[in-house]
């Protein structure tokens, strides 16, 4: 008598379910942000950069000269967020008090309650009973409403002291946060549109692929020039006051540059479809992008980068968007370098046959398939020039020949503590 043993198993279809389950678990995302958490250093780092980025656009709510609430005689006023130049208030006697906003000395007013920013100072206003650099633990003055001067008080004091014309330090660099990423992350930007560009074309189209018509091609090339002078220098005023307002509309602003940037190299791209009909321009010519990308990248490492940008620095007008353009201009190549090999040895794998094979554009292949998967080396080339073009900023502003007199950024407080060394709050804190 033969005892037949069964063994239980699982249904194939409940195997199949489960390891559908695990599969699905799976999130690559999840993955990598683990295993960047292991990176002690790069997790700290990460917060400290989106601390800086809320201090940059929460900086007129952080310090601010003016109150962001107050019941001032009867009134209620938000003096932070007006948009309006004066305020007209009535007093008990009938008469009427106006008060001119970008004046008006609120500190010595008596007002009903009050709500002040947690620096109660805003970059650029001079504290003049505490100039000629007055320390943190320096003996600080302040004027009551009653006009008599008496040691200041805790709530308004200089907590990380004042400049030689009595400019707040803390507020300076609330407010230079904004200055200075904005630089760092438009700058790279620029620089990033040029490297991936240039780097993408080089390492696909080699030296032999890129073939157009002779009219199409200096068409684009002249269209190029074009619409840079539209797009960004005949609006650098715009721009520069946008910074000057709010991130916001310095980001809405930016975009409809580069917006107005592309529609221009677009229409000449067309112009010139045209104009490669034309019986001597319609010649095919073949263009050697990788010889000219390697060539120019050669030619930009053989000077030394810091003097090539002060030397453009110090010929172009003091603005802004000058010195993100400059530092956009001359970072792109360490980006365009690490696309190139990486298109060099994507270019001829299956799924870049296989796009070809259906008919897709060249342009479309790169931007879809090839770009998304080469992008991987650039990404870290990028965030460690955010970073150098924040330290080359401040070292223009350092020399004064960054931003225009005036403009607060963390270059020029430290450029204020190189006047007196015995200011050695200018250097530490800034310099930190």
């Amino acid at each position: 008598m033969t005892i037949n043993k069964f063994k239980k198993t699982k249904p194939k279809s409940s195997i199949n379910h489960l390891a559908n389950n695990q599969h699905n678990d799976f999130s690559f995302k999840r993955y990598a942000w683990q295993q960047f958490k292991k990176n002690k250093p790069a997790y700290v780092s990460i917060y400290i950069l989106l601390v800086l980025i809320v201090i940059a656009l929460f900086a007129p709510l952080l310090a601010n000269e003016r109150p962001l609430y107050c019941k001032y005689k009867g009134e209620i006023l938000f003096p932070a967020f007006s948009f309006r130049n004066n305020y007209e208030i009535k007093t008990d006697d009938g008469k009427t008090e106006k008060i001119q906003l970008d004046i008006a000395d609120w500190k010595q007013r008596e007002f009903d309650n009050v709500i002040w920013a947690p620096v109660t100072y805003s970059p650029g206003k001079s504290d003049r009973l505490n100039a000629n650099y007055t320390g943190p633990r320096d003996e600080q003055k302040f004027r009551d409403s009653k006009g008599e001067i008496i040691n200041m008080p805790a709530r308004f004091r200089h907590i990380l002291g004042t400049t030689s014309t009595g400019d707040d330090v803390m507020a300076g660099l609330i407010h230079g946060a904004r200055i200075s990423l904005t630089i760092g992350f438009i700058s790279m930007g620029i620089a990033s549109i040029i490297g991936l560009l240039l780097g993408s074309i080089a390492g696909y189209f080699g030296d032999s692929k890129l073939i157009t018509s002779r009219g199409r091609y200096w068409t684009v090339i002249i269209g190029i020039f074009v619409a840079w002078f539209y797009a960004f220098h005949t609006r650098s005023y715009i721009i520069s006051d946008a910074i000057s307002k709010s991130a916001i509309n310095m980001i809405g602003q930016v975009i409809i540059s580069i917006f107005i940037f592309c529609i221009i190299l677009f229409l000449f791209s067309v112009l010139g479809k045209f104009a490669g009909k034309i019986k001597w321009l319609n010649k095919k010519v073949t263009i050697p992008a990788d010889a000219i990308v390697s060539r120019t990248i050669e030619i930009i490492h053989s000077i030394p980068v810091f003097i090539l940008i002060i030397s453009l620095a110090a010929i172009a007008k003091p603005s802004l968007v000058n010195i993100m353009i400059i530092i956009g201009l001359t970072s792109w190549t360490g980006i365009a370098r690490f696309t190139r090999a990486e298109f060099l040895r994507i270019r001829n794998l299956e799924y870049i046959q296989s796009a070809k094979a259906l008919g897709y554009t060249e342009a479309k292949t790169i931007l879809k398939h090839a770009l998304p998967n080469g992008l991987a080396p650039a990404l870290v080339t990028i965030a460690f020039g955010i970073a150098s073009a924040i330290l080359i900023e401040s070292s223009l502003s350092f020399l004064g020949i960054g931003v225009p007199p005036g403009t607060i950024t963390w270059g020029s407080l430290v450029n204020e503590g190189r006047a007196n060394f015995n200011a050695w709050w200018l250097v530490i804190f800034p310099g930190l």
